[in-house]
């Protein structure tokens, strides 16, 4: 829950584009036609409102299995949807699963003092890094 909730404030790919392989009937009754090539951007649907109550404020329940989610399966795209989504994103969710359990085991992570800034590239990073205080645990609390 607390990885998906990171990936929705913070998706590591700002955008994507595809073309309409079909007509597609928008709920206002406009048609984006077939062949045009649309830029869907996965930001703005991972902060909308209307899908998000309280889209910037962190909050791992949204993802919590035992609460039937109301909301469209496509409202949450980290690694983009459909035919030509990310082969490696169960290949990536286990990977940060494991290195989130296995760093949180040795230390414990605080954040800087410095809030960080979005500098949307390619790829969706923060301004000057990320900058983190790892303390390791001392082996009596273990």
């Amino acid at each position: 829950m607390c990885i998906k909730e990171s990936l929705r404030l913070h998706p590591p790919v700002l955008l994507i584009s595809r073309c309409c392989s079909q007509d597609v009937m928008l709920p206002d009754g406009r048609v984006i036609p077939k062949g045009n090539i649309c830029v869907i951007s996965i930001f703005g649907v991972h902060h909308n409102p209307s899908v998000w109550p309280d889209p910037e404020v962190y909050n791992p329940f949204r993802f919590d299995p035992e609460n039937p989610q109301k909301r469209s399966p496509l409202a949450f795209i980290p690694f983009s949807a459909g035919p030509r989504n990310c082969i490696g994103q169960t290949f990536a969710m286990s990977e940060m699963k494991v290195a989130l359990a296995l760093t949180l085991l040795r230390f414990r992570v605080l954040p800087d003092d410095k809030e960080p800034r979005r500098k949307p590239e390619l790829i969706l990073r923060a301004e000057g890094g990320l900058w983190l205080r790892v303390e390791p645990l001392s082996r009596v609390a273990q």
